[in-house]
């Protein structure tokens, strides 16, 4: 009695009968018929307001569904549309998120079918979206973002209502007074939906916001967002937005505290440019990117080095580089178009510049360097805190003072050891009057070292150098030390030289080119702190000052050795800043290696083309030793770089040139491992076809190498070069194809891989009709004669099965008329009707069903050669195999032969 009692309890009604003694349990079906009862309406408001969390989840999931439901009445969808506002009040964050996954699905079904509401999403759905970019969960923020821009996207979003309603809350989110996360997150959205909302829309309402958040003196992530998004907002609001408002912000970011900001915009430095006209690119990028480059962080150093191919292809002048792109500075609008497409147009010339080169040099490689340090705490680093702020302060005040003095440096007083090795003075803390002190003291210095040089000072200055350098020797070989004795005895050689003499010299152009600077270099290398904003913060204020003097710290040591016609010969060029080409240059330098990057040589490989593209063929003798010292790297990843564009190369530079540059180093590939042949190979027609015949001729002898791989199972290898010789067919006579070609591609389908086999038919069906195409007959009939012997009365059932593949392909490919075919191989391909291996005549079955008995010659005229083979189906119709009999009896309903063949040779692998 108890036990019943009990299962009275559970079942929640009172089912059990003293009487009878029988309990009656329900059904789960009773339950799920319930269900079945209630309306789609009934459903949802049923679970929706369940304790579950799981139903409301489910309610969440099952939302589309339920609108496809009640889809026939606009009152019922309506409806559904209002319990999704109630259901988002949902105090339970999961279910919150999972709502907001489906946003974007309903909203799409509501604007495809429901035509007759069209303010159902900007009624019911928009404002829950908007609201929940504030959530205080960070999952379901994170899945508002998302639903907001796939439905900017989308295009669901009217124009109206984005300015109404979205953007005014994100710029609700941005106020100083906002969540540090959901302001950081704001700003992220705004960035990245600037592309989707268009240029009046940004510039209206994201513009100035966006500008604010770039000087956020509190928060560096915000910041750092800004960085990394500052290429995308540029791209948009175009060349005289990006002048006036953008750049003041972009130089200050670049100059920020923080290396993580400073690292970002290394990073989006190139579309930066993109936005800019010709002479901002020259005259002020130009100058801020070497600030960048020698940026006491390692990490922005390694980001600016990497970026620095990018941005010199930004100086690619459309008259040698051959690409050609608008601008809107552009008078004729015949040539320029439309303002929106002009912009739309400008970063994607510039990338095509870039990547048009190499764009598939790598393959699948990454070229770009994981972040080393993922600390969240970046500022509290102490390579951020170590500003040299004393130094900055100094060097502020001696650009002040010359200015004032309308003093203009010699050569001799930009590159000197004092502007550049002096010794960090300490950082300390000190009071304002005290500050102020020190400031009048270095005032007095400063315009007591910018007085007229004296005959005797000179002297002077060599023996402080000469000390310095005496002082640094013992300490060689550490890289940096190095560096810096390089450039003191280039900076003392330089100061023994007489300013007359100098002029002459720079005038006739005989002297080595780095120990002086044209005007144009001075130019360059002029400090450009009146072109900055001021710094954040007062620690900002000065920072990074003494970045503002180019200097090469390696090249002058570098090339100091060479002649001055070779240094002439190697440096001169009117299309980059030279500053910039000699950083580049400087890439190869086994100390960069040390001390920037590790793998920046394969950066440097991998910016070559867009760099050799900008520069143009006639400056190739700028990039040529640089590229001959990529060439001979040890790391394998450079030379591999280098072998998968050096045909875009060849291109830019012309027959001559790579007959003369590029022929050599392409044999030096052909060699080496197979990682970097595998560069060579993939674009061995693209590379072969810009040779002329005889020089072009003379790699028939190596192709035969490339069978020969460091490990045999690499197949991929195989595969490529039966690819890469079905291009190279056009490429030679037929008696080169015969004598040389073919006995590569009959190698090539007896591999051990069906892969490799498969592509060989190909490249054999397709050299049989480039050789009955030839003017001479005989090779195509010796080249099927020998098929027949070689693969058709072979002892091997693999070589028999070979010969019906190929001339499977052959007669699927048209690639020789059905007569010709009649008479050379089908007859050999009857007999194999006998052949004792049934997956030889399951092969043969298909062929004669689905390809031969498809052509017109045997459908519509009656020949000898359309009775053999009806006979022979005939004969194959009462084989002793299943299979056989399958294929040779009905047209199976799997269709293409290839996929056949393709299954049938995977299986007998």
């Amino acid at each position: 009695i108890f036990l019943m009692s009990l299962m009275s309890l559970i079942v929640g009604v009172d089912d059990y009968s003293s009487e009878s003694d029988v309990i009656i349990i329900p059904s789960a079906l009773d339950f799920v018929s319930q269900d079945e009862m209630l309306t789609p309406l009934g459903r949802l408001d049923k679970y929706a307001a369940s304790e579950n969390i799981f139903n409301r989840q489910m309610v969440a999931r099952s939302l589309l569904d339920t609108l496809k439901e009640v889809s026939d009445d606009e009152r019922d969808c309506i409806a559904v549309l209002e319990r999704i506002s109630r259901l988002a009040d949902d105090s339970e964050p999961t279910v919150r998120a999972e709502l907001m996954e489906q946003v974007p699905h309903i909203a799409m079904f509501c604007q495809e079918n429901r035509p007759s509401i069209p303010y159902a999403f900007s009624k019911y759905l928009l404002p829950i979206v908007v609201r929940y970019l504030a959530d205080q969960n960070n999952q379901v923020r994170k899945t508002s973002q998302a639903a907001l821009l796939v439905l900017l996207e989308q295009e669901l979003i009217e124009r109206y209502d984005v300015e109404t309603k979205v953007c005014p809350v994100l710029i609700d989110l941005t106020a100083p007074d906002s969540n540090d996360d959901v302001k950081t997150e704001a700003v992220a959205i705004m960035c990245k939906m600037a592309s989707m909302v268009g240029k009046d829309i940004t510039e209206r309402l994201v513009l100035p916001r966006f500008c604010e958040m770039c000087c956020d003196c509190r928060m560096f992530h915000v910041r750092k967002v800004c960085a990394a998004n500052f290429g995308d907002i540029c791209s948009v609001v175009g060349q005289q937005a990006t002048e006036e408002m953008l750049l003041p912000r972009f130089f200050q970011l670049c100059s920020d505290n923080v290396w993580g900001v400073r690292k970002a915009c290394a990073e989006c430095f190139m579309a930066v440019s993109c936005a800019t006209s010709q002479e901002v690119r020259r005259t002020k990028l130009s100058t801020l990117f070497i600030n960048l480059i020698s940026d006491p962080s390692r990490w922005v150093r390694q980001a600016a080095f990497q970026s620095l191919g990018p941005f010199i292809s930004t100086f690619a002048n459309p008259s040698s580089s051959g690409q050609y792109f608008k601008e809107d500075d552009v008078k004729n609008p015949e040539d320029c178009g439309s303002a929106q497409e002009n912009r739309a147009s400008v970063c994607n010339k510039y990338i095509f510049v870039f990547k048009c080169s190499f764009a598939l040099a790598l393959n699948s490689e990454q070229v770009r360097t994981t972040e080393v340090v993922t600390t969240e705490d970046e500022h509290n680093r102490t390579e951020d805190l170590s500003s040299d702020v004393d130094n900055d302060n100094f060097a502020t005040k001696l650009e002040n003072a010359m200015e004032d003095q309308n003093t203009v440096l010699s050569e001799q007083e930009l590159y000197n050891s004092f502007h550049f090795w002096r010794t960090p003075l300490p950082e300390i803390d000190i009071d304002f009057e005290l500050q102020q002190t020190s400031e009048i003291i270095l005032d007095r210095e400063i315009q007591e070292l910018t007085m007229p040089v004296s005959p005797n000072i000179p002297m002077a200055r060599r023996k402080e150098l000469e000390e310095m350098i005496e002082n640094l020797e013992p300490h060689i070989d550490d890289p940096d030390v190095k560096a810096q004795v390089e450039v003191l005895s280039a900076a003392l050689r330089a100061s023994s030289l007489d300013p007359q003499e100098e002029t002459m010299a720079s005038i006739s152009k005989e002297t080595d080119s780095h120990s002086e600077l044209t005007i144009n270099d001075q130019q360059n290398f002029k400090p450009m702190l009146g072109d900055i904003v001021p710094l954040i913060g007062d620690t900002v204020e000065n920072m990074d000052s003494t970045l503002h003097y180019i200097h090469n710290d390696s090249d002058l040591s570098t090339n100091s050795s060479f002649s001055p016609e070779e240094e002439r010969k190697s440096k001169v060029q009117d299309v980059v800043p030279q500053a910039l080409l000699d950083q580049y240059l400087s890439m190869t330098d086994p100390s960069r290696a040390q001390t920037v990057d590790t793998e920046i040589a394969k950066h440097c490989a991998y910016s070559l083309p867009g760099v050799a593209l900008t520069l143009g063929r006639q400056n190739w003798h700028c990039l040529k030793d640089t590229y001959e010292t990529l060439a001979s790297d040890m790391q394998w990843k450079v030379r591999r770089t280098l072998a998968f564009s050096i045909h875009e190369l060849a291109v830019i530079l012309g027959d001559q040139l790579t007959a003369g540059d590029l022929v050599p180093v392409f044999n030096g590939f052909l060699k080496d491992l197979d990682e970097v042949r595998i560069g060579v190979l993939k674009h061995l027609h693209d590379f072969l076809k810009l040779l002329h015949l005889d020089k072009r001729r003379e790699y028939l002898y190596q192709l035969q190498e490339f069978l020969v791989t460091d490990n045999s199972r690499n197949w991929r290898f195989r595969a490529e070069l039966a690819e890469q010789l079905i291009l190279l067919l056009d490429l030679y006579s037929a008696r080169d194809i015969y004598d040389y070609l073919r006995p590569i591609a009959f190698s090539l389908c007896a591999d051990k891989v069906s892969s490799v086999r498969w592509i060989s038919y190909k490249l054999v069906s397709e050299m049989v009709k480039k050789l009955y195409m030839a003017s001479t007959s005989t090779f195509v009939v010796d080249l099927m004669n020998e098929l027949v012997e070689k693969f058709c009365r072979c002892r091997k059932w693999s070589g028999r099965q070979t010969f019906v593949f190929i001339c499977q392909t052959i007669s699927e490919d048209d690639c020789l008329p059905m007569d010709q075919f009649a008479v050379h191989l089908l007859p050999h391909l009857l007999h194999l009707a006998s052949d004792r291996v049934p997956n030889v005549r399951v092969l043969l079955a298909k062929t004669l069903k689905q390809t031969l008995l498809e052509k017109e010659y045997f459908l519509n005229s009656a020949n000898s050669h359309q009775e053999a083979v009806e006979q022979t189906i005939m004969a194959l119709q009462m084989d002793d195999d299943s299979d056989v009999k399958y294929f040779a009896s009905i047209h199976p309903a799997s269709t293409k032969i290839a996929d056949d063949a393709m299954s049938t040779a995977s299986s007998t692998y």
